[in-house]
């Protein structure tokens, strides 16, 4: 009894931060896991929907891209994201703006040589006619 007691408290505990987000937020994090797709797809036409033509992207190495520029490293440059797990993610969502941040890890190849990649990011969504798109991303290393 006191297992299937156990078992119920942790299903609720569970199930509550699905009950607590809005509907927009949601939204927001749908939006998160069709970039996260993008990324591991390279599918360019996915990368530019999920965009804002405004996009700022911020590397951990300190490298700023505009939109073309990043979608461009996604499509040629030599890391290819295998799997992305992104861990501790929040979202707070004010008006037609929200904040993502989370733990980025992935499984890359660079050059064909498997790799690691774990860095937190910020990422900045803003609602365009209707639709989540990313506005601003920047990325830090965590020691």
């Amino acid at each position: 009894m006191k297992k299937i007691y156990v078992l119920c408290l942790l299903w609720v505990g569970l199930s509550w931060g699905s009950w607590a987000q809005t509907a927009e937020e949601k939204q927001v994090a749908e939006a998160v896991e069709i970039f996260k797709n993008a990324l591991t797809t390279a599918d360019k036409n996915l990368l530019e929907s999920i965009t804002a033509e405004e996009l700022s992207y911020g590397h951990s190495s300190g490298k700023v891209e505009d939109k073309a520029a990043f979608v461009n490293g996604v499509l040629h440059d030599p890391i290819k994201f295998n799997i992305i797990d992104l861990q501790d993610q929040t979202i707070r969502v004010a008006g037609n703006t929200a904040l993502v941040r989370h733990a980025f890890n992935a499984k890359i190849t660079n050059n064909g040589t498997p790799g690691e990649i774990k860095i937190r990011n910020l990422l900045v969504w803003q609602k365009q006619k209707g639709k989540w798109k990313l506005l601003a991303r920047q990325a830090f290393r965590v020691p």
